[in-house]
């Protein structure tokens, strides 16, 4: 199998330990703007689109949000699945007419939501699939500068606005696996702002409310919590149920442990790479692609 990666940062090799768990014969050629930095032993850097091989059985693009856009309308050339790390796109300005080219074009997407494949969502999904939710509320808090120690925070493309960072991309997880698990909402309100002393220009607190028949949804988001926390709150009529999806359990309001697994964050990965080759090799078609997307995409660009 021969992958082609377009932004080698540090997703982008959480990508390659899976398909190397998958494969270890898998060949990852990595196309880079210049070879300022070393990259890792395995994969071959190209520098230009000429040097692409034409027997690559998928792309997967990685590199910053603010050229998804361009990457995406240049790969749809390629003919082959694009694997698109999330968010899909920086903003929805053309989004259709990118759409429409993979349509006529015939080009099989993929958005990386990995928490789809999360245990603990997984299961909340079944579990509250007949029960009566009357709220629910979803916070996701960790500490920026503690997401790459070994780098400067300031210069990673979460500090930037223009290259696509801030709270509501960033961690519009959220946002996609409450619309998985619960459907779309009839309105969302939200809004984004700078808080913290961050020394960043990208919104580092974001607020949502998703509205429903007969239950409301709530979403805190930031970037400057010390203690990161990613929970999740789902109220019923006589319980309350409390998801943890950095500690993979669910426990009841009394304490009681209704769903636990040994946390393993980069199953998630391996997981989502599993789906996704099931998919490409068996014509299957794909819940979360381009097109898909972008209505969770609309959601956090909702303020």
């Amino acid at each position: 199998m021969k992958v082609l990666i377009i932004g080698l940062g540090s997703i982008a090799f959480k990508h390659i330990s899976a398909l190397k768990a998958i494969n270890k014969d898998t060949e990852i050629y990595a196309l880079r703007s210049n070879n300022s930095k070393n990259s890792n032993i395995r994969v071959t850097d190209i520098f230009d689109w000429k040097q692409i091989p034409v027997d690559i059985d998928f792309i997967i693009i990685s590199n910053p949000t603010s050229e998804h856009y361009d990457t995406i309308r240049r790969a749809i050339k390629l003919k082959k699945p694009l694997f698109i790390e999330k968010p899909p796109l920086l903003n929805l300005d053309n989004s259709e007419d990118l759409i429409n080219h993979v349509r006529q074009d015939n080009i099989v997407t993929y958005v990386a939501f990995n928490y789809r494949f999360h245990p603990v969502l997984i299961w909340l999904k079944d579990a509250v699939s007949d029960k009566r939710v009357i709220e629910v509320q979803a916070y996701c808090g960790s500490y920026l500068p503690a997401w790459g120690p070994t780098s400067d925070y300031r210069q990673i493309y979460s500090a930037s606005k223009e290259l696509g960072g801030g709270v509501h991309l960033d961690l519009i997880h959220e946002l996609d696996y409450l619309r998985w698990i619960f459907g779309l909402p009839e309105k969302v309100f939200g809004f984004i702002s700078k808080k913290s002393d961050l020394e960043i220009n990208s919104a580092d607190c974001a607020h949502y409310w998703l509205t429903y028949e007969r239950m409301n949804i709530s979403v805190i988001l930031n970037y400057y919590r010390i203690d990161a926390k990613r929970q999740l709150e789902i109220i019923f009529k006589d319980e309350t149920w409390i998801a943890d999806m950095l500690k993979f359990t669910v426990n009841s309001h009394d304490g009681k442990t209704l769903f636990s697994v040994k946390p393993d964050p980069m199953k998630l990965y391996y997981d989502q790479m599993v789906y996704f080759l099931d998919c490409i090799n068996n014509k299957k078609k794909i819940e979360n692609d381009l097109e898909y997307s972008m209505e969770s995409l609309r959601m956090a660009l909702s303020f």
